[in-house]
């Protein structure tokens, strides 16, 4: 059995400042500069993706044509899989090349990042109105943990420690196939629409997820509810007394428990699940009283585990951008293989 060369602590390259830090999902794009190490991260407007044809003309006209700064890297994260010389997002038709980058917009180094990848860099250093504990005990530093967020699509990523370094796993969890549960989900299922003729996490969990609950809800009761276009009328109609909008709102967040609550059992997430997207923070308030904690918990054998595991949801309104910006400033504290992902000229 061969085995890799062993990573040293610190074995990651220095970034040249300045830093042009990029969040780029399927709905928005975000762009800071981080112009040294122990500056404060400054962030720009935040803008549609489909407002713009490509990255190159996004960062131009948002921070080049706006500041006197000209950055010598670029951290980038992408919402889907990332390595290579070309990566295709995965909720937008942008394809990111990090050479051309490198070459339009004379940088020194690019690094590319999977979305939640990027947000798992963020979570030793989230702390107070950044977070709100939504049940369980207290986190433990040094355990593992595990972000999941609903938002264009479904991100789940995990951080774990050792070796004195933090070491972010990416993955493409949102994808796994969800199946129903309690009486009401086999009430519900047989309405809910398919993709490859199958659910998925991000089906359900997700902006268009939550319209799909209500569709499906409103179909089982035969009502019509081609108003309903995307999650945030869901929330809209919820907050004017829609009684079938507040059981989906419930439903999702009943959802999203259990499948966090599973990927506190893969990984036994004792620092914590955290809970990040565009959705979840529009919903804050009805957490405490939808069946999310319940369905966190509910894994027998191992009811009292999962009750000790805290889960928080994320408050700080950029995380991945502060997870990169962390990195940059700190590249020793955290330990991964860069190949195919970092590009120097």
């Amino acid at each position: 059995m061969t085995f890799p060369p062993r990573r040293r602590r610190g074995d990651i390259h220095p970034i040249p400042f300045p830093v042009l830090i990029a969040d780029i999902g399927g709905t928005n794009v975000r762009l800071g500069v981080l112009t040294e190490a122990h500056s404060p991260l400054r962030i720009f407007p935040t803008k549609p993706t489909h407002a713009f044809p490509d990255f190159v003309s996004a960062a131009t006209e948002i921070v080049l044509d706006t500041t006197s700064v000209l950055p010598r890297s670029l951290l980038i994260a992408l919402a889907g899989p990332v390595g290579g010389e070309s990566v295709k997002l995965t909720n937008a038709d942008w394809v990111i090349e990090p050479t051309r980058l490198a070459e339009a917009l004379d940088l020194e180094t690019v690094i590319m990042f999977n979305d939640f990848e990027a947000l798992a860099l963020s979570l030793p250093a989230l702390e107070g109105e950044q977070l709100m504990q939504i049940g369980g005990g207290e986190a433990m530093s040094r355990e593992p943990r595990v972000v999941i967020g609903p938002g264009t699509g479904l991100g789940v990523a995990a951080l774990v420690y050792a070796d004195q370094c933090y070491t972010p796993i990416a993955g493409e969890g949102g994808h796994v196939s969800f199946g129903p549960e309690s009486p009401r989900d086999f009430e519900i299922w047989p309405h809910l629409e398919r993709f490859h003729g199958r659910i998925s996490g991000e089906a359900l969990m997700s902006g268009d997820g939550l319209m799909r609950i209500y569709h499906a809800l409103s179909r089982l009761a035969g009502i019509d509810a081609s108003w309903c276009e995307k999650g945030a009328d869901v929330t809209g109609a919820a907050a004017n007394g829609d009684q079938m909008a507040e059981e989906a709102i419930d439903l999702f967040l009943t959802y999203l428990g259990r499948l966090a609550g599973d990927l506190a059992l893969i990984f036994l997430a004792r620092g914590g699940v955290y809970i990040a997207g565009g959705v979840a923070p529009r919903v804050k308030d009805r957490f405490a009283t939808s069946g999310f904690r319940a369905a966190f918990e509910s894994k027998a054998p191992h009811e009292a585990i999962m009750a000790s595991i805290p889960s928080f949801l994320i408050t700080e309104p950029k995380p991945a951008m502060a997870g990169m910006a962390t990195f940059a400033t700190m590249p020793e504290r955290f330990s991964f293989d860069l190949k195919d992902r970092r590009f120097d000229r």
